[in-house]
């Protein structure tokens, strides 16, 4: 074997002889020569062995048998469903599953030594893949074995490891208290680690804000393999990684969440109304109300899609999913008195626990499941390939410029997702945490294209189509930048080449303030503390050693 490898095993030793070994690394590593594709993977699996000697870490190559099995098992998006022909770097050099913390850390360890990049998967809902693919080689590292709950009612806090799904963690909070809950994603499967990091929202979000809003703490792997605290990790890592994407700074293996209370009963409602039941009139009235009228116990959000009639052409159908914390009486009178045009009347509600409106708004296709379902880790949605796109609305748009978009979406086919903002989200600072859209902001509306027909050409029309889409939407979105959510990611802004120079176009003059507006720069120097030569990177990961001075933000962009 090429070289002399670190004789450092860091599996469960005290953290002060890891950092020994970490201090001396290359006193412990003698330079390698150049190797072959095969050496350097030989070194790479043995220097996991030597450090991970007491809990064996499950490694996967390409040549290993449940490799790609374990690859496409939570691949959401079929746009990237993987060619098993595809080798190294198009899919990873290696997948790992960590059972122990220390694992993450020899992955962090030998990943660096051995110049891989790193990939992070919980759930595998990012929008354009990037937790699990990439350009150059790299490391994936799936941690579905680490999902530990421990929910602590006594002090409204829970512990959740960055590999549990929402599903679990709203069951494991039900089961210790009816009337304690997370405010968080609808999806049940979604990994709680990257959906934190980028915010994440809910039914809960007018009431409670984001679900980066309500982190108490945080345990993360860092450039040096170090597991970090609050404490430890200080105050500016610790507010860039609630909402500025953690994947740029670190491994977050677990988050402790703040539980939030519901009353004991909740009350829902799906309610359709089509073109011809006056969907723009109601649209129309639906952005303000929605969002500076109403309680923030009261969340409506709306979809809005083309449908085709049963005889001849469609018409557009506006779903108001309606979430109301409190009873049915309550939320009939504040219709009545806000909303009256909706129409809606006693028996479109239905009275439940806030653990079964999860259930509820999860949207299985057989309706309300057992609760038990909610910790699948199996999706329950047909798995499609899909594009999105996102835009914050922070003016009400006419019943011209609604009718054409109506007339957009019957061409295209594709779904709008509206979501109200105001109450809690709306009242946070700005700079209080990483992200960064609250007063101002009407709602968040989302472009989701989504199709079956796996062809080349099919996936290139839909993608044209959003964007068209978008561009259309310019006149009537913000501006100064032209605000994008961060979970709905997006290739089409902009993005860094992962295995390239940092520019400052490729960040803060870019997608970076699209996503996190200001903060970006203070993003950039927490990573140049934290991560100087950028080891942590992906297409959209924030880059070291940028200086606002030296690269004034551009302002006459197309994105603005």
């Amino acid at each position: 074997m090429a070289g002399q490898l670190m004789r450092c095993p860091i599996s469960l030793r005290p953290v002060s002889a890891f950092l020994v070994c970490i201090v001396l690394l290359s006193s412990c590593t003698a330079a390698s020569p150049i190797l072959t594709a095969q050496e350097a993977d030989s070194d790479f699996l043995e220097c996991i062995s030597f450090n991970t000697l007491h809990t064996k870490l499950p490694v996967y190559t390409p040549n290993t048998t449940s490799y790609t099995s374990i690859l496409q098992s939570k691949i959401q998006n079929l746009r990237f469903s993987s060619d098993p022909d595809d080798v190294p770097p198009n899919k990873p050099r290696f997948i790992v599953t960590p059972t122990h913390e220390s694992h993450v850390q020899a992955v962090v360890v030998c990943s660096k030594k051995h110049d891989l990049q790193i990939r992070v998967r919980s759930g595998g809902h990012d929008f354009e893949g990037l937790s699990y693919r990439s350009d150059v080689p790299f490391v994936l590292i799936d941690l579905f074995n680490l999902r530990t709950i421990d929910v602590n009612i006594g002090d409204d806090s829970a512990w959740v490891e960055a590999g549990a799904t929402l599903g679990e963690v709203y069951y494991r909070i039900a089961e210790k208290s009816p009337v304690h809950a997370f405010s968080a994603g609808k999806a049940p499967t979604i990994g709680v680690g990257g959906h934190i990091s980028g915010a994440g929202h809910g039914t809960l979000l007018r009431k409670y804000g984001t679900a980066a809003d309500n982190i108490i703490d945080a345990r993360l792997v860092n450039v040096n393999g170090e597991v970090l605290n609050r404490e430890t990790m200080g105050e500016d890592l610790f507010w860039a990684i609630r909402g500025g994407g953690a994947a740029s700074f670190g491994v977050v293996l677990a988050w402790k969440i703040k539980l939030v209370a519901v009353p004991p009963t909740v009350t829902v409602s799906t309610l359709n109304r089509t073109y011809e039941e006056g969907v723009t009139e109601l649209v129309h009235k639906w952005q303000t109300i929605a969002s500076r009228e109403v309680p923030e116990e009261l969340n409506i959000e709306v979809e809005i899609f083309a449908m085709k009639k049963k005889k001849n052409g469609s018409t557009i159908v506006a779903t108001y999913r309606i979430m109301y914390l409190g009873p049915s009486k309550k939320l009939m009178q504040l219709m009545e008195d806000k909303f009256a045009e909706l129409g809606m009347e006693e028996k479109d509600f239905m009275e439940m626990s806030w653990i079964e409106s999860v259930v509820y708004n999860a949207q299985f296709p057989e309706g309300m499941v057992p609760l038990e379902r909610l910790l699948s880790r199996e999706s329950h949605y047909l798995k499609f390939a899909d594009k999105v796109k996102s835009d914050f609305v922070t003016k009400p748009m006419s019943k011209t410029r609604l009718a054409g978009i109506w007339r957009i979406l019957e061409e295209n086919g594709y779904v709008l997702s509206m979501v109200p903002w105001g109450g809690k989200v709306g009242s946070i600072p700005e700079d209080e945490i990483a992200f960064p859209h609250r007063d101002g902001n009407l709602y968040l509306i989302g472009y989701l294209a989504i199709w079956d027909n796996e062809t080349t050409e099919a996936q290139e029309k839909h993608i044209i189509q959003v964007r068209e889409m978008y561009d259309h939407m310019t006149p009537y979105v913000s501006k100064s930048p032209r605000a994008a959510y961060f979970i709905y990611r997006d290739l089409d802004l902009g993005q860094n080449a992962v295995n390239g120079a940092s520019t400052y176009s490729s960040g803060c003059a870019s997608w970076g303030q699209q996503y996190f507006k200001s903060n970006c720069m203070k993003l950039m120097k927490v990573k140049g503390k934290v991560d100087p030569d950028n080891f942590f990177r992906d297409e959209q990961t924030i880059l070291a050693n940028i200086h606002e001075s030296d690269h004034p933000v551009e302002k006459d962009r197309a994105y603005y």
